[in-house]
């Protein structure tokens, strides 16, 4: 069985791991949903939850998240942020370490929509849901890796992309994984200690909706950047400005640049 088919076990991602993140390592071959996996189970911090297939994998408001079995990273890493930290920056930290975790492994450049979502060409490549209360939050992430356009067209809700679709071929999940708990790891530990400021310049780098016309809920006119809190800015046609601190993103058409790698 080629690498790219075989089963994220815990045999074949322990000897990869390099952090704290991935430990204790709990994997089946199918699950209701990751999230479950750990909620109340009083796990350290880095426990991670990992499948091949979701039978009720959710997204953001109820959504049912649909995957192709095998084909995707699956995961929910269980984080405990110190207290008074604003735990909803974490969709932003997981989505800049996904980010940097494709352009490494593909060199494809990779765009963050506000608040949870990572983009390639406009179209979504992986999606965070943080889910939690007080000083516990399961973070879960959905990558599409290996499947094939047809898989996408059935499961999408909105134009999706796989690492295969981009880039031609297939992907061995294991050392993506590797790489995106070492890369998150190291966001986070940073985020914890100084914050979201030091990660601004990276997101903003990466902003997919700067320019664009936006309504967030009642609000609505053009995502001028991502606030130090973390919330969306957003500047009216009068002038002023909006920060919206959550909500679906409906995005229109552009006005003015977006901005480049």
């Amino acid at each position: 069985m080629l690498n790219q088919h075989k089963p994220l076990t815990a045999d074949r991602i322990a000897p990869l791991l390099r952090g704290r993140f991935g430990r204790p390592y709990l994997w089946s071959e199918t699950y209701t949903s990751t999230q479950d996996v750990l909620r109340d189970t009083g796990l350290p911090e880095g426990a991670l939850a990992v499948t091949e297939h979701q039978t009720a994998g959710r997204g953001r408001a109820g959504r049912q998240w649909e995957d192709e079995p095998g084909t995707a990273l699956l995961l929910s890493l269980l984080l405990r942020p110190p207290a008074g930290a604003e735990a909803a920056q974490l969709s932003l930290v997981c989505a800049l370490a996904v980010a940097e975790t494709v352009e490494r492994t593909t060199g494809v450049g990779t765009r963050v929509k506000w608040p949870n979502d990572v983009l390639v060409e406009d179209r979504k490549l992986a999606g965070i849901l943080l889910e939690g209360r007080e000083q516990t939050v399961a973070c879960g992430i959905g990558l599409n890796v290996n499947q094939d356009a047809a898989s996408l067209a059935r499961a999408a809700r909105l134009p999706a992309a796989s690492l295969r679709t981009v880039t031609g071929h297939e992907h061995d999940r294991a050392p993506l994984l590797a790489l995106l708990l070492e890369l998150l790891e190291a966001r986070y530990d940073g985020w914890c200690r100084d914050g979201l400021a030091p990660l601004l310049p990276e997101l903003e780098r990466r902003d997919a909706l700067r320019g664009r016309t936006v309504t967030v809920g009642d609000a609505a006119g053009v995502a001028s950047g991502i606030a130090p809190d973390g919330r969306l800015r957003v500047r009216a046609d009068d002038g002023t400005t909006v920060l919206v601190g959550s909500g679906e993103v409906a995005v229109g058409g552009e006005r003015g640049p977006t901005v480049s790698d």
